[in-house]
């Protein structure tokens, strides 16, 4: 009997990204929440899994020796996941370096721009007092994240996905896309919104996306509850 792999995760785009992979290759998972506005990922035992104390990560109690296997970072799981699975991630090598140059460039630049870009839109404006250099960041960012998307909206211009057909590459950059909390529209970027919309209806999507949803905390409202999870995710404390 196959035993279900730990997901250790907290719903947010790089959460969604493994719980949505896991969701469309059918893989037994059990999740194991990672607060991490509450400092979770400082506890002991989510750092010996995860050595750099950020989620996700995973525990493939089945490893490809038989023994249990522990992973972190969001692109080496999926590549791990759909190497086991044997599903969106191409064996050939022309394939797959087709894929893995699209999650390299997101794990590599849409994730950590888009993610400068929520913290100078969302969270910054209750922690930095100099409003000169909260205006330079929300530029800096915004305009990264405005580019990036139309590498995407050009790349996708006669393609259904990002790399040949659907895979880990659409599933990594997917839940980065999040125009509202970024500054931007997709209405500028008619390719990209038709993606979108194409990746969304799989149901798999939905149901990666929807894990946890109840756990998540608006971290951007006010309050002491808040405040106290942003002084945990922006190094003025740690548990």
């Amino acid at each position: 009997m196959t035993r279900p792999i730990e997901l250790w995760y907290w719903p947010t785009p790089n959460g969604w990204k493994v719980s949505i992979a896991l969701e469309e290759m059918g893989l037994p998972y059990e999740m194991k929440p990672v607060n991490i506005g509450a400092g979770e990922q400082f506890d002991p035992a989510f750092q010996a899994i995860s050595p750099n104390g950020r989620m996700p990560a995973i525990v493939d109690p089945d490893g490809p020796d038989g023994q249990p296997l522990s992973i972190f970072e969001s692109g080496a799981i999926l590549q791990y996941l759909g190497v086991k699975s044997g599903q969106f991630y191409p064996q050939d090598p022309r394939g797959k370096a087709e894929v893995d140059q699209w999650l390299f460039w997101q794990v590599g630049g849409l994730g950590p721009m888009a993610g400068q870009t929520h913290h100078f839109r969302q969270y910054a404006p209750a922690i930095v007092k100099d409003q000169r250099q909260l205006a330079y960041g929300v530029n800096r960012y915004t305009n990264e994240t405005h580019r990036l998307y139309g590498v995407l909206n050009r790349r996708l211009a006669d393609r259904d996905f990002l790399a040949g057909d659907y895979s880990i590459a659409d599933m990594a950059a997917w839940p980065w896309i999040l125009p509202e909390l970024q500054g931007q529209s997709l209405d500028e970027f008619p390719h990209l919104k038709a993606w979108m919309a194409r990746v969304g209806e799989r149901p798999a999507v939905q149901r990666g996306r929807a894990l946890g949803d109840d756990l998540r905390r608006n971290l951007a409202a006010s309050g002491k509850a808040a405040e106290d999870a942003r002084k945990v995710l922006f190094g003025q404390r740690a548990r």
